[in-house]
This record gives structure tokens, sequence and C-alpha cells, in this order.
């Protein structure tokens, strides 16, 4: 009976057990077991106990669970009707992994990041069943076997064994809150019958020489006759049949470049299209898409100590954020990383960095980056410790880079590969004379001058410059780790003369989701700051006697000069707002400075894209990938086509114009400055072409044509201005972007009320906005929906100000009900519909929390 897939596995029930370390040694012995539960895979122990707490009606998170304590078993059987031979193929099981093919001990695993493969020889007979076994040894067990110490100890791990161990970091420090550690086949397992036709393995690297693309592959088929001369290889529109010959493991190899005239380029979603070409390979009962390949060229300058991205030709600012899993329990969640990959193009972010704490992310991810036009910034998966200098050592992390090179040579978002996540940075803090690390300083590079001679390698995340005396801690040149701004607690200014050259994260905080989200998972807002549920997911340094919502509270004491202790006690709400105004601050003020073109920064991302759990994380997203109040400065200050204000000391606002399209922008910018009483004094248009990859930069007074004093920095006389607003409009009157920047500080006095009004308006099917006016200036207007997401919040309003603000659906209702509320207003508003008068609507915050409480 033929089979309509080669995989023996497709479909196959997997179930998962504890056993105590080193007590079953092999499959025959699990009779005794008998507390088993049902697993997917690929998927992981944490993934499949949260399953069955589900099931069970239970809610209590696997996060507690020590995993990593015993032996855990997964099991399965399948049915084949086939003799011969088989070919078992694992992407990827965590460490120190045991296979069997009924009964029968076929493959071994070290690493979590290396696939593997073994043939086996199948039964004969008629039909009959075949049992998969794998064991994941305990970590813990194995952590404890001796072992040659490092050169330094890790600040972020307790176990500082793991040097020795190719596994993930996540749930291995506090940093990362109660995550479990993953244990588990967290990547594809296939068990392919060779006499079915199929796709074993195959890798492309796409290259562009002119107007002409080239693509490479190579492929190996099973289940084809010796005799099949030809395969079709296609990419896009165009295709080659290539040679088919057996190759030396019984199978056919097939390799040769198609070549793609006229390519179009890939960009970054900054700068122009994401233009992709499907990859597929066709025969005699095969047809198998390998992925997207892309056409574009990466170069990076590293002179002057900076480190400047290029993508064909043209120079990117990268910004964005570092990535974390979208479901770090299972390791396996398509669906939310698209969500959040789509979220953060849209946001006009253009890169990721994939950190060397967490995994080699899916082929999904790739492709899905490719699709959305976003660089990855890629660390090997070594973290702090020091990675040890022996020949077994550095085969295993040669296999592991070869493996995920073939792997996604071909996908043009792959922009730089690091040596990971604080390698350098950690020797150099604790005062290591010796700096030299040969894995990431001789015996990588020369791995991957072989692998991908093309591609950028950087030693490590941060890193100072090849040439010159920096050390990595040094922040202004190669490249940083920027937390003067954060963890350091420094003042904003710090920014200014760190002279950051490209941050591959900057500006932790814990970020509090919001209150909507906190009384979902905590029961309440009353909570922060103190439950021990809602401390747990503060990110800490190892052993430190500080976390991260302190220095968060540090900074709502310096900008706003209110006691955040006290505030806690007495309005739990506003702490919560004080806290997320803090880290906005931070974020406008540093990115702001960063993304102007004069800075020399080319690039800044953030610690950290999500959540990895409920709670106040580094991360702008919360855990299910919603906006945090950072988010939405982030997203501002991203903008292809943006307009910046900052405060130039002495020399007033500056105003620069940013242009990062392909095309020129042509309209009018208009400045207009606003007094405490709503009159507009200074109201200058200013026709502006801005030509395409290219900016403008003005002080205001010389746009205004005289001297304004708008900051009021020469102290002559009474604060005359409040705000002031700037806008850009095309020829067509298209707002091309909008600016509000409040003057005095962010300490401003806490108004009664700033007539704040919030409507509702259905402009189409299912399309709603909510128009937001004021009267007065309004400080950080947060608008907070049931079953809507606001596309702009935590904004400023200029005096007489108003905003609309689009709104995605998210939820079932068929009105938009939600509160607006702005950080220096003790009142807050509810959203109405436009028939209801505006004054009706207006109710005091204590009113509003006494409905709350009373179910109204």
């Amino acid at each position: 009976m033929p089979r309509s897939s080669a995989d023996l596995l497709v479909g196959a029930r997997w179930r998962c057990a504890a056993t105590e370390p080193g007590s079953v040694s092999d499959p025959d012995a699990l009779d005794t077991v008998t507390e088993w539960v049902t697993a997917s895979v690929p998927g992981t122990v944490g993934g499949a106990l949260r399953e069955s707490q589900s099931d069970a009606g239970r809610t209590k998170s696997v996060a507690s669970a020590s995993v990593e304590s015993s032996d855990w078993w997964f099991v399965t059987s399948v049915a084949t009707t086939d003799e011969g031979s088989w070919l078992l193929q694992f992407d990827g099981v965590t460490a120190f992994a045991d296979v069997w093919i009924d009964g029968v001990l076929v493959a071994s695993a070290e690493s979590m990041f290396t696939p593997g493969e073994v043939n086996v020889t199948a039964g004969t007979g008629g039909d009959k069943r075949v049992q998969v076994a794998i064991r994941f040894h305990s970590l813990s067990a194995t952590l404890s076997s001796r072992r040659p110490r490092g050169r330094w100890r890790s600040s972020m791990v307790r176990e500082q064994g793991l040097r020795w161990i190719r596994t993930t970091m996540l749930g291995m420090a506090p940093v990362f809150g109660s995550v479990a550690v993953p244990v588990g086949p967290w990547r594809g397992i296939r068990l392919l019958d060779l006499g079915v036709a199929a796709v074993v393995s195959a890798d492309k690297l796409a290259s562009v020489h002119g107007t002409t693309g080239r693509v490479a592959v190579n492929a190996r088929l099973t289940g084809l006759p010796a005799s099949t001369g030809y395969v079709t290889v296609r990419v896009g529109e165009h295709s080659r049949q290539l040679a088919a010959v057996p190759g030396p493991d019984g199978l056919l190899e097939v390799s040769g470049v198609v070549e793609v005239s006229d390519a179009q380029l890939w960009w970054p979603h900054t700068h122009g299209d994401a233009r992709t070409y499907p990859v597929t390979v066709e025969t005699e009962g095969v047809s198998e898409h390998l992925g997207p390949v892309g056409f574009r060229t990466v170069e990076v300058d590293r002179s002057d100590g900076g480190f400047r991205l290029s993508v064909n030709g043209v120079g990117v600012y990268c910004r964005g954020s570092v990535w974390v899993p979208t479901d770090p329990v299972s390791l396996q969640d398509d669906s939310g990383t698209t969500r959040v990959l789509e979220r953060l193009a849209e946001a006009g972010l253009n890169m990721i960095r994939v950190p060397g704490t967490m995994v080699y992310e899916s082929d999904h991810f790739w492709d899905e980056c490719a699709r959305l036009g976003i660089l990855v910034w890629q660390d090997m998966m070594l973290a702090t410790l020091d990675p040890p200098d022996t020949d077994g050592f550095f085969e295993l992390v040669a296999a592991e880079v070869t493996a995920f090179l073939r792997r996604v040579h071909g996908n043009p978002a792959l922009a730089v590969l690091c040596g990971g996540s604080e390698t350098e940075q950690q020797p150099t803090m604790l005062g290591l004379v010796d700096q030299h690390i040969p894995l990431i300083h001789s015996r990588l590079p020369e791995l991957i001058s072989k692998v991908a001679p093309e591609l950028e390698y950087v030693t490590s995340s941060p890193s100072a410059p090849l040439e010159g005396d920096q050390l990595a801690t040094h922040v202004g040149s190669g490249v940083a780790h920027y937390f003067g701004v954060g963890a350091y607690r420094r003042p904003l200014a710090d920014v200014l003369g760190a002279r950051v050259r490209f941050a591959t994260e900057s500006l932790a905080f814990a970020i509090p989701p919001s209150n909507t989200v906190i009384e979902n998972e905590f029961g309440s807002i009353a909570v922060a700051g103190h439950h021990p549920a809602w401390k747990a997911a503060v990110p800490r340094d190892n052993g430190s006697s500080w976390d991260f919502e302190d220095v968060r509270d540090h900074y709502v004491q310096t900008l706003f000069g209110e006691d955040p202790r006290a505030v806690r006690w007495s309005d739990p709400e506003r702490y919560l707002d004080l806290g997320r105004a803090a880290v906005c601050e931070a974020y406008a003020s540093t990115l702001g400075y960063w993304r102007r073109p004069d800075s020399r920064c080319d690039g800044a991302l953030t610690l950290a894209l999500r959540d990895l759990e409920p709670g106040p994380g580094w991360g702008v997203l919360d855990w299910n990938g919603n906006p945090k109040a950072p988010w939405f400065i982030l997203r501002r200050r991203a903008k292809s086509i943006a307009l910046l204000v900052t405060d130039d000391g002495m020399d007033g606002l500056r105003l620069d114009a940013i242009n990062e399209a392909a095309h020129p922008v042509v309209g009018e910018i208009r400045f207009r400055a606003h007094s405490r009483t709503g009159v507009v004094p200074v109201d200058v248009g200013l026709p502006v072409k801005v030509e395409a990859h290219s900016s403008l930069t003005w002080s205001i007074d010389s746009l205004v044509g005289r001297f304004t004093d708008l900051t009021h920095v020469f102290q002559f006389g009474a604060r005359t201005y409040d705000a002031v607003t700037v806008t850009l409009e095309t020829e067509d009157g298209e707002m091309v972007d909008e600016v509000v920047h409040l003057l005095g500080g962010p300490a401003r006095p806490r108004e009664r009320s700033v007539g704040l009004v919030a409507t509702a308006r259905n402009i189409g099917d299912d399309e709603w906005v909510v128009d937001v006016s004021t009267d007065a200036a309004a400080q950080y207007v947060a608008l907070e929906l049931q079953c809507f997401e606001p596309e702009d919040s935590w904004f400023h309003l200029a005096p007489n100000g108003r905003r609309t603000v689009r709104l995605r659906r998210t939820g079932q209702a068929t009105k938009v009900i939600g509160r607006v509320r702005a950080l220096n207003s003790h009142t807050s508003v509810a959203v109405t519909p436009p028939s209801v008068p505006a004054a009706q609507s207006s109710q005091s915050k204590r009113t509003s929390k006494k409905a709350s409480a009373t179910g109204n």
C-alpha cells in the first residue's frame, strides 16, 4: 500500500514521562512507569505539562516544575508496511538525548542545536509497528559531574558547568523569571521511508551579480530510481534541470545554479520592497518548497570605530529590539511569531537580534522575516560563560554553525552572525587581563570564512573595534550594550556624551503592562510592586541587591519629583502610570537623539521586544504580544519618514526631517507654538523637499526667522510657550508625520482636568477611530479600550489639540468602550459615541473607580 508521505511519524501520537535520573536505562524497562502525559512533537516537557494541566481544568503554571531534575522519556509507535531501510532525522533535541528504534539504540545527541540523522534497517515481514523512544538525561544530574572550571565565573547563572553544555540559557537565569528549562524534541523529528520519494535535505545560497541573481542549490532525495536523470529546480518563474546522481549514501544528489535575470533586489521594508523568490524542487512524485531566497548585498563600514550597515549600497539605520520566543514554554508558536513580526514591521522597525541566551529560531521565523523585510542579527548560542578551548567542544560548535548556515544561508534577512551575548563583556567586567577567547576570536572566524565568506561576523555583542585599545565595556565605539540610561541610572543627558555608535541592547526597564492585563493576570492593580507573583516576573541580575523595578522607580523620582513608594501606597494606578511615563521619557530622549543624522549612531535595539511571562518584564510588548506604553514611543521614533524635535540647549529646539524611502517627499512643514491659554503666537509653513535616503535639519529659530526662546533657556521674564506642534504634509494634503513637544520638562503640575474629550466613530465596514481633544496641554494621553487596540497611545496634545486614532478590533464588541486619561490630569473620560454630549460623559477618576468596584 503506497504512502502519501515518506515520514512515518506524520500524525504520530506521543507521550512523555519522568523517571529518576539513571533509573531506567532502555525502553524495555518503561513498563513500570505509570504516569504518562500526552505530548506534542516538536515540543517540550513544559508544553506537555501545560496541556495536561489545561485538560485537567487546572491553571497552575508549569514554570515551577523542575523538569531538569528528572530523566524524561518521549515514546510513540507507528505502523509501517514496507521492508527495507529508514532514515531517522532530528532537527533539534535538547542536550544529552538517546534515541531508540524498536529497542535498539541508534543515535545520541550531545548538543541542543545540532541536527542529526542515522540510517535504520527495517525488519522483515508484513504489517508491523515501530517504536520510537527518546530519553533526555537530567540536566541537573549532568551538571553535577565535575569538569574543569572556566577562567571566570558568569554573573548571569549559578551553574558554571553550563559552559560545557550546548544548551539554552532560557530558564537557567533569574533574568528570565520563572520560565521552565526546555527539555524535549523541540524541533521536528522524521522517520523517512527510503522507498518513498522525498527531499531529505537541501540548502541554497543566493547572490547577486549586477542585475543577475544566482541561487546555488544542493539537495538529497530518496525514493527515486537511480535512473532518474534530472530534477527541476525552480526559482520564482525561472527554472533549470539539474543532474541527479547517486551519492555515497545511496541517495540521489542534486547540485547546481539557477540564474534569475533582471533580479529584483530585496530591501529592508523601511527602504524598499522585500522581494523574495520561492525555491522548489520537482521530480517524479516530489514537489517540495525549500523556502524563499532574496537577492541583496550587505556590507559593514567599521571605519573610525563605527558599525554602519549598508544594504544594496544604501546605509540603513537599524532599529528594533531583542527577540524572545513567542512561546518560551513549548518553543512552538508559528502564528504568534507571525503576529509579532507583522506588528514589528508595521511599526517601522527593521531589525531583530536573536540573542545568545535563547535558541535558534524556526524556518517559519526566517521565512517571515524575509517576507516582511526584517533584518536579523543572529548571535551564536553563547552567553557570559567561558567557552572551553577543546577540540571536542569546537566540533560541537562547528557542527552547530554549519547546520545553521546551511538552513538560512539563502535567506536575505540574515545580516550579521555574532559570537554570542556578552561573551567578551563578562570577563572584561571581571578584570580579566587576557582578553583572547580562541573560539570566537580565531576558530569561528576561520570556520565562517570557509562556510560563508561573504557573511558579516562580529566577535560578540558587545565588542570593541578590532583595532585599538578600547574595551568591550566602552560604549562609544564598536558594538555596545548601552544601559547608562537604564540599569546604571544615569541622567537622560548621558546619551549625549556616551557617543554610542551601534547599540545591540539598550533601555532595559521593568515595564508594566496595561491595567486591564494586570487585573486579568493578578486580580488587581494594587498588587503591582510587591506581590510575590508580580516580583517574580521582574528581571534581576543573579545575586544583585536591586532589580529593574528599582531602576524604573529611580527615574520616576528624578524625572517627576514624586516618591514612587509613597505614590504606590496611596494611588497604585498613578504609580503605574508614572512608571510607564518615566520609561517613555527615557525611550523618547535616547532614541530621539540616536535617530538624529549627526548623532553618529547607526543602530539601536532595545531590550527586549516581548515579555516571557505575565508581569513587568523588559518587553515593549507584553507576554501576549500586546503593546505597552514605550512601544508607541519606539514606533514614532522608527518611522521611515519622520520628524524629530529635540532640545539643543542654548540653541533652542532643533527639527530633523528624515526620509528613508526610495522616493522624495515633497510638501510642507508647518510649525506652531502654543501658549498655555491655547493661543498660537507662532504659525509658520515651509515648502520642503526631502530627497530619497536623506534628511534635512533646521534650528526652529531659523525656520521661524527670528529669536523665540521657546524653551525658556534664556529665562527672560515668564515662560511664554507651553508646547509646539510640527507637521509634515505632502502636496496632496496627506499627513506624513506629526510631533507634539511639550516645553518645560516632564514634571508638569497635575490639573483637576485638562478638558479631555474622546469620541468614537465608525468610518466604514468594521473600521473605527477615536477622536481625542483637549483644552489644556495633555501629557501622555493613554487610551485603554475593551476589544479594540489603538494605533497610537501615550502621546502628548498641545492646548486645544486634537488627534484621531485608528483602532484595530481584538474582540467581539460592537461598539468602542473604554477610557482616556492623561498623566497631568486627575480626571479621566469615557469614550463616547458622537451623539452623546461630551460634557455628560466626563467623570472623575474617583467616580470611575467606584463604578468599577461595584461592577457598573
